[in-house]
């Protein structure tokens, strides 16, 4: 049975989803950050940095949560949340979740925790606006293409990379622009948080509404 070491809200979010997708059986693990639980020595021998969320898979204990995203869906490959290996439509699911898990998610954090990026405090706000204006134009990316040749990401079928937009987008809900407002990734949006699992998922976590 799968562990998924999780907060609410947090990067767990995407696994969790793709984990209710799938119907398997798995076990939540709360990793309580009001207590800083995630720098626990026990849970930092399954995941160095003490971050959040991290897979038990028998043997296996895996990061970072595109890298669980992918894993979920290639153990369970009935469920068609990725394209057949060495397919373009593969290709292309890399270069989404890349693009989503490398680009967008970066400019969030930054965005939401711009001290981390500056040594002087005066610095905060325009490393602050920065990450914004970055974090808007990388979702405008992403809503171009959904417009264009959507409803999903790789078209006509849901992948995980849609299950980590949803997250991206429920973060990203403070940001100016809210990219739930650009049509198409409302679209998108709209499609995956209405499945059963993903539904599930926001209960669970005790979410509220989503975006």
């Amino acid at each position: 049975m799968y562990e998924l070491f999780y907060y609410p809200g947090n990067a767990s979010m995407a696994p969790h989803f793709v984990l209710e997708e799938l119907g398997v059986p798995f076990e939540l693990r709360l990793v309580d950050r009001k207590r800083n639980g995630q720098k626990d020595p026990e849970y930092m021998k399954r995941n160095p940095l003490g971050r959040i969320p991290t897979l038990v898979d028998g043997d296996l204990v895996l990061f970072e949560s595109a890298a669980i995203c992918l894993h979920l869906a290639d153990r369970h490959p009935e469920a068609n949340l990725v394209p057949v290996l060495g397919s373009d439509d593969r290709a292309h699911l890399y270069k989404w979740l890349m693009f989503l898990t490398n680009t967008i998610q970066p400019d969030l954090m930054e965005f939401f925790y711009p001290d981390r990026h500056t040594t002087r405090a005066e610095g905060i706000p325009a490393v602050r606006a920065a990450a914004e204006q970055r974090s808007q134009s990388g979702f405008v990316v992403i809503d171009d293409v959904l417009r264009s040749a959507g409803p999903y990401l790789l078209g006509e079928r849901p992948s995980v990379a849609d299950f980590f937009l949803l997250m991206l987008v429920q973060w990203a809900q403070d940001l100016s622009e809210r990219p739930s407002r650009l049509a198409g990734i409302r679209r998108c949006a709209d499609l995956i948080a209405a499945r059963p699992g993903v539904q599930r998922a926001v209960v669970t976590e005790g979410l509220g509404p989503l975006y």
